[in-house]
């Protein structure tokens, strides 16, 4: 057993606690990063945004998804578990090369094993037979264990059927069927991930419509999209329960009806991932909602431990992660910090994917904001044609009177990319006419900015 003593210890080492840590580093202080798994990366890496975001690539590029539209959409190409395995592997590889390349750059140490807080200022690692190898203490800690897959005990979870997006990366076929239980983010990204592949697939969920976070247009063009590649979506229902049966995974609903398939997937939420921390050493506990509850700081109800990414709950996005990790850094190490921002892009990686920024129409109309709408669909611009799929549109909503923009929406091929260019400009209080008056390349998609803009000016023009 080896005793150490450090600045800062970070556990976890997803996006938020690879960000404090270097941060942390880069103000001059000794720091620790303690994960669970052998290599770094966490859960992003293994089981979340990047295995996640690589297999959606990887479906698009095998299938030759976007040759469709100059095909018979129903000529899909078969594509095995293993040929997008095989993608999946060599992706990880070369993320996790990359952190740890970072983390001996920086001068951090990266050990492999179960933290435990032993009191407020000693954290307890053991190794993989759970003997312990290291009694840390430290000035400041950062909790950034992420999250995991809510399983309630009444779901017979297993690694063949009955799945949550965990072990949904570990089944050794393409499912010919699947239900979804979900219509959130990560039930409508796998859903439209296998509905690319050929699987006849069929979310569920309590709410009448999918993503209803959305802006409302946007859902209207998802849903319509999802439609296209054969998938099927029944809202207004509630599971009552959930078994598997010889290997078909049976759901009986609360309406009387029931559904089969060949997998099932469950997406109905997630929570924090602490079991493992002893927090009540620490005098702390999770909250209501089943995630660690902190102040503005990031700082906990021990001032001195901070926690940050997925385990605090919303928006649980990798992006936002990166940023909460990078400023409990800087204020552990007493270094200048700014709030947290509230205004930031969001990006759903369904097929085809959706990016945001800023206000709803329902949002609009409920704070008695006088708007406006520019559209700019995907069918007028020629970028669409030339990369096959005309399917999206870009949506900008602005003020009427100030012309100030308020918020962007996407859907469509590009939508996570092209989506900064109007964060960048409400971040200066850009109003809808800047985009009138700039040149953009030709044939892009960005060029939708000045699309849309000229459409919702000559509104405006009309009603003046």
């Amino acid at each position: 057993m080896e005793e150490l003593k450090t600045d800062v210890v970070v556990i976890g080492s997803g996006p938020a606690g690879q960000k404090a840590a270097i941060q942390a580093a880069k103000l001059g202080r000794s720091v620790i990063v303690v994960e669970k798994d052998a290599d770094p990366g966490g859960n992003c890496l293994y089981n979340g945004t990047i295995p996640s975001k690589s297999l959606r690539e990887a479906i698009i590029d095998l299938t030759r998804f976007y040759e469709r539209q100059y095909r018979d959409v129903r000529d899909i190409k078969d594509v095995s578990i293993q040929d997008l395995n095989s993608r999946l592997s060599q992706v990880i590889n070369e993320e996790k090369t990359m952190i740890a390349r970072q983390f001996k750059k920086n001068g951090i140490r990266f050990i492999s094993g179960l933290g435990r807080f032993e009191n407020p200022n000693t954290l307890l690692v053991l190794d993989k037979e759970f003997r312990l190898a290291y009694t840390i203490r430290a000035d400041f800690f950062i909790i950034a264990t992420g999250s995991k897959p809510r399983n309630p005990t009444g779901v017979p979870f297993d690694n063949e059927v009955i799945l949550d997006s965990t072990r949904l990366l570990g089944i050794d076929k393409v499912p010919n069927t699947m239900i979804v239980l979900g219509g959130g983010i990560i039930g409508s990204e796998y859903a439209s991930f296998f509905a690319a592949l050929g699987t006849e697939v069929t979310i569920i969920d309590r709410k009448d419509h999918i993503l209803p976070l959305l802006d409302a247009e946007i859902g209207i063009h998802l849903q319509t999209a999802l439609t296209d590649i054969g998938l099927k979506f029944r809202g207004k229902k509630e599971p009552t329960e959930i078994k598997r049966i010889g290997d078909k995974a049976f759901v009986q609903f609360k309406d009387g009806s029931s559904l089969e398939a060949d997998c099932l997937l469950y997406a109905l939420g997630r929570e924090a991932n602490t079991e493992s921390l002893r927090l009540e050493n620490v005098g702390l506990s999770k909250n209501e909602k089943g995630y660690l509850s902190v102040n503005p700081l990031f700082q906990t109800g021990n001032s001195h431990i901070y926690a940050v990414g997925d385990v605090i709950g919303g928006p649980c996005l990798a992006s936002t992660s990166m940023e909460q990790g990078r400023l409990a850094a800087r204020h552990a190490c007493g270094a200048e910090i700014h709030h947290f921002p509230t205004f930031y892009p969001i990006a759903i990686w369904t097929i085809p994917e959706i990016s945001c920024c800023g206000y709803t129409e329902d949002e609009l109309r409920q704070l008695g904001f006088q708007y406006e709408v520019g559209r700019a669909y995907f069918y007028e611009i020629s970028r669409s044609h030339i990369v096959g799929g005309t399917s999206g549109l870009m949506k900008l909503i602005f003020h009427k009177e100030t012309l100030e923009i308020l918020g962007i929406h996407v859907i469509g091929r590009n939508a996570a990319e092209v989506v900064h260019i109007g964060q960048v400009a409400v971040s200066f209080h850009a109003k809808i006419d800047y985009f009138i008056d700039q040149i953009f390349n030709y044939p892009t998609y960005a060029e939708a900015y000045r699309i849309a803009a000229l459409n919702g000016i000559n509104k405006i023009k009309r009603l003046r």
